[in-house]
Parts: C-alpha cells; sequence; structure tokens
C-alpha cells in the first residue's frame, strides 16, 4: 500500500510564498511521477504540476508557470511544490498525485494511482 501525506499547506497573504511537501511510503519512490492537483469549493480538481521519475523533466499548468516550482527528492522519498507570488485564485486544497505507469507523468486525474488526503491553501487579497 502506498501512502502520501502533504504538509506545508496554510494561510498566507497574495504575494507571499508556500511550500508544499509530500513524503511517499510503502513502495520505491522512484518509480512514481509525481504530480500536484487542487480543488477550489466548487470547482473540478485541476492538475497543477508533474515531475518525472528522474526529476528530469517538470510540467505546469498556465497559470502556475513562473510562479510555482515542482521537485523531488528521490533520497527522501518526497516531492515538493514551491509556490511563489501568491494570487487569492490559488486558493484550493492541494493534493500529491502518484503515477505508476511507464512512461508517463500524472498531468490528468485519470493517470493517477495514489493520491494524498490533501492540504489547504489559502491566500488573502
Amino acid at each position: 500500500q502506498v501512502q502520501l501525506v502533504e504538509s506545508g499547506g496554510g494561510l498566507v497573504q497574495a504575494g507571499g510564498s508556500l511550500r508544499l511537501s509530500c513524503a511517499v511510503s510503502g513502495r520505491t519512490f522512484s518509480v512514481y511521477a509525481m504530480g500536484w492537483f487542487r480543488q477550489a469549493p466548487g470547482k473540478e480538481r485541476e492538475f497543477v504540476a508533474a515531475i518525472s521519475r528522474s526529476g528530469d523533466s517538470t510540467y505546469y499548468t498556465n497559470s502556475v508557470k513562473g510562479r510555482f516550482t515542482i521537485s523531488r527528492d528521490n533520497a527522501k522519498n518526497s516531492v515538493y511544490l514551491q509556490m511563489n507570488s501568491l494570487k487569492p485564485e490559488d486558493t484550493a486544497v492541494y493534493l500529491c498525485a502518484a503515477d505508476g505507469s511507464f512512461g508517463t507523468v500524472p498531468v490528468t486525474a485519470s493517470r493517477v494511482d495514489y493520491w494524498g488526503q490533501g492540504t489547504q491553501v489559502t491566500v488573502s487579497s
């Protein structure tokens, strides 16, 4: 059984920064491409960022490009999301995601094999 546990969410003013972390346990971390999704109240879950198994390739939704950075540390079985220049529209529950299929990354929810429980990010104006 694979477990994903997020941390690092909170309340921040617009323009501020937060760093989310996701710790993975249960299987070899490096076999998973990892990603972050978010879901705001009344809205569908949306893709935010993803990173390949080696960490060489990263992917972002357009609205966070230049502001968010995804990274991973395979020695620590963890993936991170550094969020800078936060905006009120970034407010959501952020969920960590793992994709165990060969050659793919979790850029859509259908590719996700495992989800974390989520961490709340609230950006005040």
